[in-house]
This record gives structure tokens, sequence and C-alpha cells, in this order.
């Protein structure tokens, strides 16, 4: 008779397996029907993941319903690695994303991102070249800062806004810049002479195409982005990785199963 174990493990990674078909069919979508390089950008990871998950549950249905113990041994390693790894990235997510954070600006109802403030790690990743020109065009792409433009705010309206952090650093100059708001992506007069040291006053630009997706502050927007993301993907991986250790008990429960049938079948 197969253990309760074998027959709940096997159940999970039915629900596993079922999960991955979209993923995967996903995958493929995005690789022939993306129109843009932003939108393939996760067409390779999801086939990637959707095909290891069909793999792994496959591996945990068959060692577990069939009792095949070399093929559950292998899930379990295998199953052993992804907790691991899981766990290094989630608190290596929380020791990154820990530093950094927007600065208030007087009379305005939005803050400002400096790219110093965020950890030198992620800064390098964001200020590499072939990584900068391809963030860049997805953030045009996104049509962020031409959305702003067209709700045709007032200065007091738009003053008192809580941009979002690729708002603030990427569509619009840095305060102390001092230039005169015309709409959210056009301002007027001359950069003051005591901004001259902050080279993203040099960097905006009215042209819709350039605003100010050359400046450090559109580049420390995306790292408060991607701060805010990797947090929620941290607390997600806290509540995948409780998920993956009951899953990695009631394994080692149905490896240990299958064990002992197949000692007392060679008896």
């Amino acid at each position: 008779m197969v253990r309760l174990s074998n027959n709940l493990l096997g159940i999970l990674n039915v629900v596993v397996f079922v999960l991955s078909i979209p993923i995967f069919i996903a995958g493929v979508w995005l690789a022939n029907q993306a129109s843009s390089e932003c939108e393939k950008f996760l067409d390779k990871p999801m086939i990637v993941l959707g095909v290891f998950l069909m793999a792994v549950s496959l591996a945990g249905i068959i060692g577990a319903c069939c009792r095949v113990s070399c093929l559950l041994w292998l899930y379990l390693c295998v199953m052993f690695i992804l907790i691991l790894l899981i766990f290094c990235f989630t608190v290596f997510a929380f020791v990154v994303t820990n530093k950094g954070a927007g600065e208030a600006v007087s009379g305005r109802g939005y803050k400002e991102y400096k790219l110093g403030d965020y950890s030198h790690w992620l800064q390098k990743r964001v200020e590499s070249g072939k990584n900068w020109d391809r963030i860049r065009s997805c953030v045009q792409e996104s049509k962020v800062c031409q959305k702003l433009a067209n709700k045709g705010d007032s200065v007091q309206q738009f003053f008192r806004q809580n941009l979002s952090p690729l708002q603030s650093g990427c569509c619009k100059p840095p305060t102390e810049c001092n230039l005169q708001y015309v709409n959210a992506t056009y301002w007027s007069g001359k950069i003051s002479p005591g901004s001259a040291d902050n080279q993203d006053c040099k960097e905006w630009n009215n042209d819709p195409s350039v605003l100010c997706y050359n400046c450090n502050s559109c580049k420390a927007g995306i790292l408060a982005s991607i701060k805010d993301d990797w947090k929620k993907v941290a607390i997600v991986n806290v509540v995948f990785l409780v998920f993956l250790v009951i899953v990695y008990s009631i394994g080692c429960c149905a490896f240990r199963n299958n064990r002992n049938d197949n000692y007392y079948m060679k008896r």
C-alpha cells in the first residue's frame, strides 16, 4: 500500500506540473509574438522555468507514486539545491536593498533620488553601458513620461503629486536646477549657477526622446523601483521557502517509505 506521504507528494507535484504548462506556453508566446526587446526580456527565463518545473515535478510524481527510489533521490537533491539557492538569494536581496531612499523636497509632494544612496553592487549593474541602454529603452517604450505630460497639470497640481521614482527621476530635472515649470516634461529658464556641479542639470533636455533618461537621478529612480520590487519578491520567497521545506520533508518521508518497501520486497 502506497503511504500517505507518497500520495501527498504525488498530488503536490501534479499541481506543480499543471502550473508549469502555462508558464512554458507564455515564454514561447513571448519569444514568437513580442514586438520589442523589453517584451522579450522574460521569454527565455520563463521557458527555462517551465521546463525545469515540468522535469522536477515529473521526477517527483514517478518517484513517489511508482516508488522509483533513484528518481525520488534525484528529486530531493534538486529540491535541496533549490531551497539553498532561494535562501541565499533572499538574504542577498534583503542586504542589497537595505540602502537607499528618496529625499523629501521642500514644498513638493514627491521625493527625489540620488544614485550614490544605493548599494554599489546595484549601481554597477545599472550603470553598465549595455544594461543601461536596455533599461532606458524600456522606460521610453513604457511612455511613463508621456503619460505624465498628457495629464496637463498646473504647476501647483504637479508639485503636489506623489510621483513614482521613475517619474521623478527620469521625466523632470532635479529641483536644484531651478528651472521653471511649463508642463511635466518641459521646463524653461537657465540652470541655476549653484547647481553647476550637478551633472543631471546638464543632461536634462526638453526633447521628449531625451528628457532626463541619461541622468543619474533616472538611474536612481530605477534602483528605487528595483528595491521595492526586490523586497516584495524577498517576502514572497520566505513564504515559498516554507512551502518548499514542507514539500522536501514530505519527500524525505516518501523516500524512506520507498526504501522500506524495497527492503521488504527483497526479503
